[in-house]
């Protein structure tokens, strides 16, 4: 009674310390919400000043971004450029051979080759055919600039005469090359916007690549073309290094910033309405207020929701726990919460292990029962090829002691399953051992060794037993003139084991399907997931198996459950 009584109060105790899960998921979404939204109107208070601050560094690190894309093409350029006036026909003079390979090389990069003499009147433009009649350079002054400078230069933005656009070149002086004096690339403008493009500046912004001249080159915004002349900074020595401007553009204010490149001298202009960028951020608050109720309510219902689900959940795993407990059939139920469903998983997982286990020791049930009625058979099968080569009765007797001393040791295997598997070659040897003719070169193995695991060594001993007993009683191993040819081999994916025998005498088939059958097929063929196929030839029987080595692998062993108590 006293038991009793203790029990009770420490019942009543739990009963009125538990609270359902609705309680403590309503109290969390308050818990979480009250400070949040109190920091909220904190931080706000101070978002007003900062939002500028990280707009302006966003679009500063966007614009420089877009600046070292369109640097990276005009050094591409400038590389191509370099390859190609190493080119032996260019060294050659031979103008023709050189056009068809430079457009061979630009295929497909929106580059076009200029060669011009000393005069700069072009020789080669791969825009038109070779042999075309072709006036002097549309861009003499950076030509000649190139020319003093003996480095690679980048013009502006012009007119190209040949190409009928806008375009832009590199220059690269030639050496020993004549007539060749400069080689140039050029490029339709057009080509840098997805450079602009690369990058994507906030809301609201535009940007335009321009050259020294304020002559666009291209341009992300509307109403700006190239070749027009942008009317923002257009003094190039204010405003360097400068975060913002503030400048007009067709009578409304902006807000500028420019980054310039070190190779070209071009920049990159971006600018907002200064209306958008300065946008107060005052009701804010407000909306924070309304917002944060609105969350509130939909968070205790959604709380509300998750506890009933929650709940349910916890009473079918409770469900499923019986069952287990039971012994019955437990199956996998799909559940929202991930935790709970991994519970529902590990109880199926342990139910069809619980089942697989019992369906394996009716199996070796069944086995050891084969193999024990198979016994007298395969004894008797033995004596009379022992007798064979003996030549007293105390040899007899010995090489008969020893063959079924051998075959008792070879029935170890199918306990012999430690975690370190065994090795495939002395599992053949075991196995044949007790079977395998006196006569040297009746059997012929031939394979590398491989390490198996425990499961892997326990089939394929019993599927190699089979075999070995067929073979004794039916096949190579019961006639004088029977040999066996045991081989193996592995690829990237498969062991494919190869088991022929050779009789002396022509092969009667009988096709039958009795258990050793069901362990060369439903074992093998299943547990280990092989392809089992069996050839009747007109001298003997061969079995094919190809097994995935990773139905082999040491590292998938199971260990016993005696070794994870010795572990513990």
């Amino acid at each position: 009674m006293a038991d009793n009584k203790v029990r009770n109060e420490t019942e009543t105790a739990g009963a009125a310390r538990s609270r359902p899960v609705a309680f403590y998921l309503v109290a969390l979404v308050l818990a979480i919400l009250v400070p949040a939204l109190a920091v909220a109107l904190v931080l706000l208070n101070r978002a007003n000043a900062a939002q500028q601050d990280v707009l302006s560094a966003l679009t500063n690190a966007t614009v420089q971004a877009m600046g070292q894309s369109v640097d990276r093409e005009i050094t591409g350029m400038a590389t191509t450029l370099r390859v190609l006036s190493t080119t032996s026909s260019l060294q050659e003079g031979n103008l023709q051979v050189f056009h068809q390979r430079a457009l061979v090389a630009l295929a497909g990069t929106g580059s076009y080759l200029i060669a011009v003499d000393d005069g700069l009147e072009q020789l080669l433009n791969t825009r038109v055919a070779y042999g075309t009649a072709l006036g002097p350079s549309s861009d003499p002054l950076t030509a000649q600039r190139a020319l003093e400078r003996g480095i690679a230069t980048t013009s502006g933005l012009f007119f190209g005469q040949t190409a009928q656009i806008y375009v832009f070149n590199v220059w690269l002086p030639i050496a020993d090359a004549a007539p060749v004096q400069l080689l140039a690339l050029t490029q339709n403008a057009g080509n840098l916007v997805p450079s602009l493009q690369s990058r994507e500046l906030p809301s609201g912004w535009n940007a335009a690549l321009i050259d020294l001249d304020n002559r666009v080159i291209a341009a992300t915004g509307e109403g700006i073309q190239i070749g027009d002349i942008l009317p923002l900074r257009q003094d190039r020595n204010t405003g360097v290094g400068e975060a913002w401007l503030s400048e007009r553009l067709e009578g409304e204010q902006v807000i500028t910033a420019e980054w310039r490149s070190g190779l070209t001298g071009w920049r990159i202009v971006a600018w907002a309405s200064a209306a958008q960028v300065q946008r107060p951020l005052q009701d804010s608050v407000v909306q924070l207020a309304a917002w944060g109720l609105v969350i509130a309510l939909a968070a205790t219902a959604v709380a509300l929701l998750i506890a009933q689900r929650i709940g349910g959940s916890v009473r079918g795993l409770r469900r499923d726990a019986r069952r287990l407990g039971k012994g019955e059939a437990v199956y996998p139920r799909t559940y929202p919460v991930t935790e709970i469903a991994e519970i529902s998983q590990a109880m199926a997982d342990a139910s069809v292990q619980r089942q697989t286990a019992e369906r394996d020791v009716r199996f070796l049930m069944r086995e050891l029962a084969h193999r024990s009625k198979n016994q007298m058979a395969v004894i008797g099968a033995m004596a009379k090829q022992t007798a064979r080569g003996a030549t007293d009765l105390p040899a007899y007797v010995e090489a008969l002691e020893r063959r079924i001393m051998g075959l008792a040791r070879s029935t170890d295997l199918l306990l012999a399953h430690g975690r370190a598997g065994a090795s495939l070659h002395e599992l053949i040897e075991q196995q044949l051992g007790p079977f395998r003719p006196v006569e040297q070169g009746r059997v012929r193995l031939e394979g590398a060794d491989l390490r198996i695991n425990p499961q892997g060594a326990q089939i394929l001993g019993m599927a190699l037993h089979e075999l070995a007993t067929n073979a004794m009683r039916f096949g190579a191993f019961a006639t004088p003139e029977g040999q066996l040819a045991l081989t193996w081999s592995t690829d990237q994916d498969n062991l494919t084991m190869r088991w022929r025998e050779t009789l002396g005498h022509r092969l009667v088939d009988t096709d039958r399907s009795g258990f050793g059958t069901i362990v060369l097929r439903t074992m093998v063929g299943g547990a280990l997931g092989a392809q089992v196929d069996r050839t009747a030839h007109e001298d003997g029987v061969e079995w094919l198996f190809r097994i995935p080595l990773a139905a082999l692998d040491p590292a998938f062993a199971a260990s016993r459950p005696d070794e994870e108590l010795q572990d513990q």
